[in-house]
């Protein structure tokens, strides 16, 4: 089976685009979020930014917390990104591939917001559990597809 560009159905690929995009620009604010916190804690990482009354420190709590969530999106959305886009090539339904995408890009949001806003391990881990198994489907669907 050819993986020509031409196969995929237009509206997958632009809800694909779409979703992706909004996962990318949530990792890079979460960049943001770790500096934002880091600065109301007068926390850094390097001596050479200790700023007056702050300090250096690598297990600040309330850093830290930003700081998994982040490397959790890492590990979860790089993935999806490869899964997903690939998973275009199996010729899905148009409703289920675009609400596939919406489901995890919701449940990586939500995951962020019960990780780091209001720490609930019962939502996030729900919410991490969402994006994990959805994205796992679409990896099944591509291995059973390419048989």
């Amino acid at each position: 089976m050819s993986l020509a560009l031409g196969q995929v159905e237009p509206a997958v690929f632009q809800a694909y685009a779409f979703w992706a995009a909004v996962l990318g620009l949530k990792m890079l604010l979460m960049s943001v979020l770790t500096g934002l916190r880091r600065g109301s804690k007068k926390v850094v990482s390097n001596p050479e930014d200790v700023m007056p009354g702050g300090k250096v420190a690598y297990d600040d709590p309330d850093v830290e917390r930003v700081r998994r969530a982040h490397r959790n999106d890492m590990e979860n959305i790089l993935p999806y990104f490869i899964i997903s886009f690939l998973y275009m090539f199996t010729n899905p339904s148009v409703t289920v591939a675009v609400n596939l995408f919406r489901l995890v890009a919701a449940a990586r949001i939500i995951h962020t917001v019960f990780h780091v806003l209001v720490p609930v391990h019962k939502f996030r881990g729900m919410a991490w559990a969402t994006g994990f198994f959805t994205t796992v489907f679409m990896g099944v669907q591509i291995v059973l597809h390419f048989l």
